[in-house]
């Protein structure tokens, strides 16, 4: 590590200390992906949770993520719901797909729920690679739907309000 990484460093540990959302986002990515650190998925965990609570969405995503994977905690779908959900009523489209996802493969194929996600994700142009592309999922959701669900889960998608 050079001496500008270690103030780099130094500084955002600072900032993260001071309880600056963004500083612990960045600190926490940075122990979870041993980015200038040594990976530690605790002290990611640690960051990544202050800043989450504090409403950054981006790290709501990022503990969806380590909780839906079991990255330094057990593998909890209830957590990653729950922070997915918050990222989502932000209208965060990454966390909008992995909703639709989430809905789309539970053992009770919660449909409804899958489509109107992915139609919201969809409606931000959300593409994240070939196979992360929202309206190609609430294609595919559709084909497994009466017409009166997909009535229901339009209706749900275009009364929805993003919770800032």
């Amino acid at each position: 590590m050079t001496n500008d990484q270690s103030t780099d460093l130094e500084k955002l540990i600072q900032q993260a200390s001071q309880g600056d959302a963004e500083a612990q986002y960045n600190l926490g990515v940075a122990y979870a992906n041993g980015q200038g650190v040594p990976q530690d998925y605790a002290q990611a965990m640690k960051w990544l949770h202050l800043a989450a609570d504090q409403g950054l969405e981006f790290a709501q995503l990022h503990l969806a993520r380590m909780y839906d994977y079991g990255l330094g905690v057990p593998k909890d779908d209830a957590q990653a719901m729950k922070w997915l959900h918050l990222a989502a009523d932000q209208g965060n489209a990454c966390a909008q797909y992995n909703l639709g996802n989430h809905y789309h493969h539970t053992r009770t194929k919660e449909y409804v729920q899958a489509y109107k996600w992915f139609s919201l994700a969809a409606a931000q142009g959300f593409v994240g690679n070939y196979f992360a592309n929202a309206a190609r999922q609430k294609d595919v959701v559709a084909k497994q739907m009466t017409p009166q669900q997909i009535t229901e889960a339009e209706e749900l998608a275009r009364n929805w309000k993003p919770k800032k």
